[in-house]
């Protein structure tokens, strides 16, 4: 018989179900390292997908680049613009101006309801080239004309608003006249401008359903008083992985009087908060892949105390010092194979019915 089948033929057989102590600690082990490949399936599974989920809602609202310059506005885009079409990554790009602005709206109840969103101004014609948001309408159109406005779901519901709804916005410019006016001493009014909301989106992502409003291009001009500057240009490429790649060659090509920042650059908080949570997970399963690893260990010490008559039988036939050890480590091996391979099987069972099982969780726990 050849050495391999000998000590596996073995190691299969010290493995069969017994109603001992070793027999009930080689089943913990299995289990041990059954739950810790499990656990690794589920989390690394989750995390990928909250990962790959979250990239794409914020390159949904996002462009995978954009181009600023610095403490100045951009007067000549149309110039820059064909500049960043020239290069063949670059897919699309549209001019945006964004900032502050005090929102203010009349409930029926009385009273008023202020809050503090980001308004984006959009070029209409350009802006499905560039970001998912005229596609991201939930209740009304994407109908920028006039005074319309379109604004995220969870601003809407905190501000109980519908489509129809006027809203008045007080821009940079509004308060600067207001404050100038109080420090003067005159009693000049200063209108607001008013709007109509048109639209709302839901973008998947809360910041930006709860904190951004956006109206046409033109709107957004006058509300900063900007003429036909703009704030800056949002480009999108065939590819957002070439992101870098895109951001280097532009920013050679448009030089050192530009900035060109990434999807990555914008958004480097919640991105790096990503980063150390998958980083902090990996460590914690990595340890308890290492307690199961302790387990099988631990058990095989127990098994070979438990077998030194055995061991004394093999030696005495003549089996070596190598075939003994190697008899051991087979069945290390097969313990650690049957947890893998059941740990495999449990993570992709529990991936597959995870909404049963979270449903399951509600209903048990009631969160």
């Amino acid at each position: 018989m050849s050495r391999l089948p000998f000590e596996l033929l073995l190691a299969l057989r010290y493995l069969r179900p017994k109603r001992t102590f070793v027999s009930v600690i080689t089943l913990i082990s299995v289990i041990g390292v059954m739950l810790g490949v499990a656990v690794l399936i589920i989390v690394i599974s989750v995390m990928s997908g909250f990962d790959r989920q979250l990239r794409e809602k914020l390159l949904g609202f996002n462009a995978h680049l954009r181009v600023i310059q610095p403490g100045e506005l951009l007067a000549n885009r149309d110039e820059i613009m064909a500049r960043i079409m020239a290069n063949p990554r670059v897919k699309g790009v549209a001019p945006f101006v964004q900032g502050k602005v005090l929102l203010e709206t009349q409930p029926p109840a009385g009273g008023s309801l202020v809050d503090a969103p980001v308004l984006r101004g959009v070029d209409a014609q350009r802006e499905g080239g560039v970001s998912d948001l005229p596609r991201s309408i939930k209740e009304g159109e994407f109908n920028l004309r006039g005074n319309g406005l379109v604004i995220g779901r969870e601003l809407a519901n905190n501000l109980g608003l519908r489509v129809g709804d006027r809203v008045s916005i007080y821009s940079p410019a509004n308060l600067k006249k207001m404050k100038d006016a109080r420090r003067s001493g005159k009693e000049e009014a200063v209108m607001a401008d008013e709007y109509t909301v048109k639209g709302i989106f839901d973008v998947g992502y809360y910041e930006f359903n709860a904190n951004v409003v956006v109206t046409s291009l033109a709107n957004a001009q006058d509300l900063y008083e900007l003429q036909d500057s703009v704030h800056g240009l949002q480009i999108t490429l065939h590819d957002s992985a070439q992101a870098d790649a895109a951001q280097a060659e532009l920013s050679r090509a448009l030089g050192l009087n530009y900035v060109v920042r990434t999807w990555k650059d914008d958004n480097s908080g919640i991105l790096n908060a990503l980063l150390v949570e998958k980083n902090v997970m990996f460590y914690l399963l990595f340890f308890i892949m290492i307690v199961a690893a302790f387990g099988i260990t631990s058990a095989q010490i127990t098994f070979v105390v438990q077998k030194t008559r055995e061991i004394g039988v093999l030696k005495a036939l003549g089996a070596t010092n190598a075939q003994v050890r190697w008899l051991f480590l087979s069945q290390s091996l097969t313990v650690g194979v049957l947890g893998v391979i059941a740990g495999f099987g449990l993570g992709l069972l529990a991936l597959h019915y995870r909404k049963n099982l979270l449903d399951f969780i509600n209903r048990v726990t009631g969160f």
